[in-house]
């Protein structure tokens, strides 16, 4: 398949023009994927925010398929491009901070209308073979390309902990554009620089260790089999995205009939919104029990933060994605993410009252709080990384990129 811009460039104006169209179709399919995921996307759509009809877009793709397959690849090829771009700085830190600096730009560029958003990546596993297997060897070299960023690992300890911080880099990455536009554009640098200095340092104080305590979380089922159903439904939507989980799939998961799934819920957008719903409960419960523990406030927050890893890594799991409320009607989508804005701010008063006692740095409360949210809400992601090593030891390795920073290796030592 031909990467946008691969088509050779002539003379010839006709090349020009279909190539030109070609890619502001690519543009109009990553923003309708962005916003109704790529199950949602539609042909119609595509074709109206580009001017065109519907015939003259399957000129360009065949198939719907294709489009999606097309802004996916481009997706991957961007961030290959990001990171080899980082990867010619000469130290782990000053690859990150590169890193970080293109994305702030492209996002800078985007807001100012010099570019276009490419597809986010929560829908790539919806994709059917054999696109998938392509696709996610893509996403797997970049995974891998990511890692490097720190270099070969001298040890499996070593790779472990790298693998984890390529991941909470790459989930931040993505996590900008849902909480950047709070921001005015002429702030992007200093946004930049606070969430930099998180990667860089850490949140906890310096000489900080960690030792926190596992929260009890377990749920107070007030329906039998109603928790089993939400979690089944959860596991299969952050794997498949809204529109890959069907009904039918939830319903083969638990063994049951689609009318035992209209037993529990009315509706497919009443099922989302019940997992989402039961996801912020989970995360709001750890913070409350958190509050009431003894110690200081870095001990409350790490307290929080291993308690929902665990949560994450185990069969209790997983928290539903934000990326799933894309095929969820508007004004309950934004009642949700209201909540889940509440649930950053309570971070962020967390952290700012540890600043204040000093058990925690100096850093921008608001910016590391939305650092915390990228890291709980992809957690389950790493649940295969974290199976190949003790489940404390998997919470703290992925805890410290974000408790510590992304170049401190004391957490080794544990």
């Amino acid at each position: 398949m031909e990467a946008l811009g691969a088509i050779d460039s002539t003379a010839d104006g006709s090349t020009k023009r279909f190539r030109a169209k070609r890619d502001a179709i690519l543009a109009a399919a990553a923003q309708a994927i962005n916003e109704q995921s790529a199950k949602g996307m539609t042909f119609a759509d595509v074709a109206r925010r580009v001017g065109l009809n519907t015939t003259s877009v399957t000129y360009y793709f065949k198939r719907k398929e294709d489009l999606a397959a097309a802004c996916f690849d481009y997706t991957l090829e961007q961030l290959q491009a990001m990171l080899d771009e980082a990867l010619i700085e000469p130290t782990p830190q000053a690859r990150v901070a590169r890193y970080l600096a293109l994305n702030m730009d492209r996002l800078a560029r985007i807001q100012r209308g010099e570019a276009t958003s490419f597809a986010v990546l929560s829908d790539l596993r919806a994709m059917e073979e054999p696109v998938l297997g392509r696709l996610m060897n893509g996403w797997r070299d970049v995974f891998r390309k990511t890692r490097s960023l720190w270099g070969i690992g001298q040890t499996r300890a070593h790779t472990d902990l790298y693998g984890a911080r390529a991941h909470v880099l790459l989930e931040n990455t993505f996590w900008l554009p849902i909480w950047l536009g709070r921001y005015d554009p002429d702030q992007y640098a200093r946004v930049e620089d606070r969430l930099m200095a998180v990667f860089a340092h850490g949140i906890a104080a310096d000489g900080a260790a960690w030792t926190p305590a596992l929260l009890d979380l377990a749920p107070a089922e007030a329906e039998p089999g109603r928790e089993a159903f939400l979690l089944a439904a959860t596991r299969l939507i952050n794997e498949l995205g809204y529109r890959g989980a069907s009904v039918q799939k939830i319903a083969s998961q638990l063994n049951v009939t689609k009318g035992s799934f209209y037993h529990h819920l009315d509706a497919k957008d009443d099922l989302v919104i019940a997992c989402y719903k039961r996801s912020l409960a989970t995360i709001t419960k750890a913070q409350r029990l958190a509050d009431a523990e003894s110690g200081d406030h870095w001990h409350r927050l790490s307290s929080a933060i291993a308690t929902l890893l665990d949560f994450q890594f185990s069969d209790r799991g997983p928290l539903m994605r934000t990326t799933a409320l894309s095929g969820v009607a508007p004004g309950v989508r934004s009642a949700l993410v209201a909540r889940s804005n509440r649930i950053a701010r309570r971070y962020a008063g967390m952290m700012s009252d540890g600043i204040a006692e000093g058990s925690i740095r100096a850093i921008d409360p608001l910016v590391a709080a939305q650092a915390l949210m990228a890291l709980q809400n992809a957690a389950f992601d790493m649940r295969k990384w974290a199976s190949t090593m003790p489940r404390d030891r998997a919470i703290a390795f992925y805890a410290s990129t974000l408790a510590f920073g992304l170049f401190d290796d004391r957490v080794l030592s544990l």
